[in-house]
């Protein structure tokens, strides 16, 4: 079943697999009275419905090629982008653990998983709140500095290997890893996206990988279609 999350502005991000994606894409057009048109750049791809309503995506790795406007359906560029092979890196981190790993192909070829006690917050006042809340702090720290350890352990020797990286988890976590600098080159291939994801396991793992193949259609519709 494919992952929806609503979007600010109105409308829904839906994750599709690549192998699914023309199929997704033909259901839209029936369920809209047909496609318009489809527009294409290096970024982007826009398909407009004779509704009204549209559906959009943008390039999580490289250029959709080749660029163009066309008249009805027109998604062999985003289809071929969609199913190339590429090999992800894959960076989840929350307070609690991290898991990381490479991937080809949605198939998770290394990887490293750790978890972390980080204490909840206390409501109690005071002096205890306040030594509680240094405790945390002191966890949190250990914790993420684990996470920057293995994320250079893990990715930064096989960096030039990469096509992208995808991230996944908090995201106050991950701006804290985007900060140590052996990770730089590994940030500089992350795309926008950041996968909402549970504690990191190594199955919430395996499942980001696949993930990080899928393609996030956004959809507007016509208030008519809502």
């Amino acid at each position: 079943m494919n992952r929806v999350r609503p979007v600010s502005g109105g409308g829904r991000a839906v994750e599709v697999p690549p192998e699914r994606l023309d199929g997704w894409f033909s259901r839209f057009a029936l369920r809209h009275g047909g496609v318009a048109s489809t527009s294409v750049t290096p970024g982007s791809c826009l398909v407009t419905a004779v509704d009204g309503a549209t559906a959009a995506v943008s390039v999580a790795f490289g250029e959709f090629t080749p660029a163009g406007e066309y008249e009805g359906l027109v998604i062999d560029a985003l289809l071929a982008h969609a199913s190339a092979s590429r090999r992800i890196g894959l960076l989840l981190v929350r307070l609690g653990g991290h898991s990381i790993g490479v991937a080809q192909d949605g198939v998770v070829l290394v990887s490293t998983t750790d978890s972390r006690q980080v204490h909840g917050r206390n409501k109690a006042g005071g002096w205890s709140q306040q030594r509680f809340a240094r405790r945390r702090e002191g966890q949190a720290r250990v914790a993420l500095q684990a996470a920057a350890d293995d994320a250079a352990r893990v990715l930064g020797p096989r960096v030039g290997e990469l096509d992208a990286v995808v991230l996944g988890g908090d995201r106050q976590a991950l701006d804290v890893l985007r900060g140590d600098r052996r990770l730089g080159e590994v940030f500089a291939l992350a795309s926008p996206r950041v996968l909402d994801v549970p504690e990191p396991r190594r199955a919430v793992l395996d499942e980001a990988a696949e993930r990080a193949r899928a393609v996030e259609v956004v959809v507007r519709e016509t208030r008519g279609n809502s």
